[in-house]
């Protein structure tokens, strides 16, 4: 079982992308979602939970109100639509998957390989 992040790329500052999170061969509504990101040269914080329990969603300070957690059942999928992008938003994009929402990346049961965002002009 892996998880497979996607959506990353360039993007002007004020811009957008949305991010996916999809995995085979496991029903990510069973799962609390986290995902996490890495700047070169720090450490992978985590940025948005989604519980797997009641849906309550989790983020951190520094991109509430600008980046939204959500899921499709239907495609077994979770989103990450990060709006009004800055410069410090750059970094490495993981999604990982726990019985609880969890802060730090090792705690959780799967992950799998991140996708990259560049907010640049």
């Amino acid at each position: 079982v892996q998880l497979q992040a996607s959506g990353g790329g360039l993007v002007q500052p004020g811009g957008s992308l949305r991010l996916s999170c999809a995995a085979s061969g496991l029903p990510l509504d069973l799962y609390a979602i986290g995902w996490f990101r890495q700047a070169p040269g720090k450490a992978r914080d985590l940025v948005s939970c989604i519980k797997n329990s009641d849906g309550r969603t989790f983020y951190a300070d520094s991109v509430k109100g600008r980046f939204t957690i959500s899921r499709d059942s239907a495609k077994n999928t979770v989103y990450l639509q990060m709006n009004s992008l800055e410069p410090e938003d750059t970094a490495d994009y993981y999604c990982a998957a726990d019985p609880v929402c969890e802060r730090v990346w090792g705690e959780y049961d799967y992950w799998g390989q991140g996708t990259q965002v560049t907010v640049s002009s």
